[in-house]
């Protein structure tokens, strides 16, 4: 066991989070930790890393087991260093090492010193152990992954968004490798891509990884155990997502029958307590009863775990075949350019899900067609009897921040009855007198949800969402994506949450090459469509090969025999494969490189071979160090080399 609770209660003023709880995380564990809004997930992870203590029970960690712990509160953090810096701050014995060599190697060309020499020479041996001459190396491979350009290495930190931020503090924990990895929505700030990177990344972690999670289609592919806290209990399932849910609506049904059988059992022995108990001769096996009934620990009705509530659009008017049409439309920021010579058309019974890469243009590309973007050039043309909603986020300042969350809503005019509104808000997470709040009190995500809310309501026949799920909890993003999918109007939206997207839509936007590039089909034909384009185009590459390599075989011999004339079936020419030559221009290069380190190594060698090699010490320091630095480059290279070899196999065939 790597860290755990054992027996723990804790309590968070008046609340119960957990009571008598046991949980041990063990090496190789990838776990989601789920549960309602409200819960305590986040709390619990606190209490894991001692932040907070529990009331009752212990906390037991091994003596060596580091943690690691991503939450947003990292967000405070702030700094003028570079990203590239601050990301590299996970090496901090490698930095430490990195000054210290430097001061010592300064020392060395002022004084000779025995003891400082071998000091030196064991400084650079750690270094090399810790790998630290890659560090730079390690840290732009997980940036790149999770999104970053190599133009932005050098820029400063504070000069990121919150997103941006949290992405580099990701990078900076994941390089620090702890024993136990605590994430806390890591997927919140991330794109697709990124996304689908840290999933890779995390799935060849050596640590254990605990994730809390809103987003179900990670957990599925991330997790091999779920811990969910329910009813101030801990509910461990060992298996994915899908199985948890499998195995927990079996557990629900179980306890179900569990219930009903016992409340027939306790009806039963109370009618009869209430027939005998005023009979003498039955009197003391009444009073037996009653003490048998009073002992009896309670089965708890899970009918009422949570109301499912349903989201019902409603649509005033049915629109012209085409909602939308975009006609040549050109919009960039600077030199950026999003979009180009755009077409796109949106039809009645569209439900689109513009999906790609963060910094692409979705939001611009949805503000042009809201309306609310101004400077663009082309034409976006509205269609006949369309009546549209568009939530995001900056329409959160159009709340009125004296009105409570249910006056609000009837300002939306939907015809519904103040229960039924009720109702809804619940849904978004609004329960009871939450309703009653006003607007001004609430916070961002709290707003956000009540914008969300305002939209379902409208009686819209074309709704434009974007990042409609980022403050809902898992039920609710089901809820919605259910009353979506039955909607009877038109729409489009922007997300990254792609369990969501799966169920949602039924077309498929992404800007390609400042183009919008349309797939007809759900989220999942359109990842398997990806994945089948990427193996044709793979297959095909390596047929081109192959072909080329026959038609070189082919042309060979004629070379020996110039004085015969062409045969009439004369081999094809050779297929221009230009990425096969760019990949072997490539493995020539670092074949070169690699030799040449290859024999500096080897000059080297020779040189610290030499007996006078020993006599000046600053300059023996400095021939190992260099040395060092050699091997490290040579190990780079080999692995590079590598790496184009197989490539080019794989494309030879």
């Amino acid at each position: 066991m790597l860290i755990g609770f054992q027996n723990l209660t804790f309590e968070f003023g008046a609340r119960v989070i957990v009571e008598d709880a046991t949980w041990h995380i063990n090496p190789g564990e990838r776990i989601g930790l789920i549960g309602y809004n409200g819960t305590g997930k986040s709390t619990l992870l606190k209490v894991l890393v001692g932040q907070y203590l529990p009331s009752k029970g212990s906390v037991e960690r091994g003596r060596e087991t580091t943690i690691g712990y991503l939450h947003q509160d990292l967000l405070s953090f702030d700094t003028s260093e570079s990203i590239l810096e601050v990301a590299m701050g996970a090496f901090e014995r490698v930095r430490q090492l990195e000054k210290e060599i430097e001061a010592l190697g300064i020392e060395l060309e002022t004084k000779e010193s025995e003891e400082f020499l071998i000091k030196y020479t064991d400084l650079l041996h750690e270094m090399d152990v810790l790998d630290g001459y890659n560090i730079q190396y390690k840290t732009e491979e997980v940036l790149h992954g999770l999104g970053f350009t190599t133009e932005q290495m050098n820029k400063p930190y504070k000069e990121f968004s919150g997103g941006w931020r949290m992405r580099v503090l990701l990078t900076k924990m994941i390089l620090q490798a702890p024993d136990v990895l605590l994430l806390d929505e890591p997927t919140n700030h991330l794109d697709l891509p990124s996304i689908e990177w840290l999933e890779k990344y995390l799935l060849h972690y050596q640590g254990s990884v605990v994730i809390v999670s809103h987003d179900k289609y990670f957990l599925n592919r991330m997790v091999n155990k779920i811990v969910e806290i329910y009813q101030q209990e801990l509910h461990i399932y060992s298996g994915d997502y899908e199985y948890y849910e499998t195995e927990k609506a079996l557990r629900i049904e179980m306890q179900q029958r569990a219930f009903e059988n016992q409340q027939d059992y306790i009806k039963q022995q109370e009618k009869f307590v209430e027939r005998f108990k005023a009979k003498a001769s039955k009197a003391a096996m009444a009073q037996s009863i009653m003490k048998r009934l009073d002992k009896i620990e309670r089965i708890e009705n899970v009918e009422m775990e949570r109301p499912n509530i349903r989201i019902n659009f409603q649509v005033n008017n049915q629109p012209g075949r085409v909602l939308v049409t975009l006609k040549d439309i050109h919009k960039q920021y600077g030199d950026n350019v999003i979009v180009d010579k755009g077409f796109a058309e949106i039809n009645r019974g569209d439900k689109i899900a513009l999906i790609g890469a963060n910094g692409k243009g979705k939001s611009t590309l949805l503000r042009i067609i809201a309306g609310t973007e101004e400077n663009f050039e082309g034409e976006r043309v509205w269609g006949h009897n369309v009546e549209s909603s568009f939530y995001a986020q900056h329409q959160l300042e159009a709340l009125t921040m004296e009105n409570t969350i249910l006056s609000e809503m009837q300002e939306s005019r939907s015809g519904k009855t103040d229960p039924e509104l009720r109702a809804l808000l619940g849904c978004f997470l609004f329960s009871g007198d939450d309703a009653d709040k006003k607007i001004k009190v609430l916070s961002g995500g709290e707003k956000a949800r009540v914008a969300l809310a305002k939209v379902i309501v409208s009686k819209s026949n074309f709704l434009m969402l974007d990042e409609p799920t980022n403050h809902l909890d898992m039920h609710s993003v089901e809820l919605l994506a259910e009353a979506l999918d039955k909607y009877e109007g038109s729409l489009i939206l922007v997300s990254h949450d792609r369990f969501f997207v799966s169920k949602a839509a039924n077309k498929i936007w992404e800007i390609v090459d400042h183009e919008i590039k349309e797939f007809k089909g759900t989220y999942t034909e359109y990842v398997e469509w990806k994945e089948r384009m990427a193996k044709q185009a793979k297959e095909q590459s390596r047929k081109a090969a192959l072909e080329e390599k026959s038609a070189s075989k082919t042309a060979e011999p004629q070379k020996n025999k110039p004085q015969e004339a062409p045969a009439k079936n004369a081999a094809k020419p050779r297929i221009d494969n230009t990425e096969l030559k760019k990949m072997q221009n490539r493995f020539k290069k670092a074949e070169e490189e690699l030799e040449q380190l290859k024999t500096q190594k080897q000059d080297i060698e020779l040189s610290l071979a030499a007996p006078d090699s020993y006599k000046d010490a600053v300059k023996f320091a400095e021939t190992e160090r260099h040395y060092k630095e050699v091997n490290a480059k040579i190990k780079l290279a080999e692995a590079h080399y590598e790496e184009l070899f197989e490539q080019i196999v794989e494309m030879e065939g």
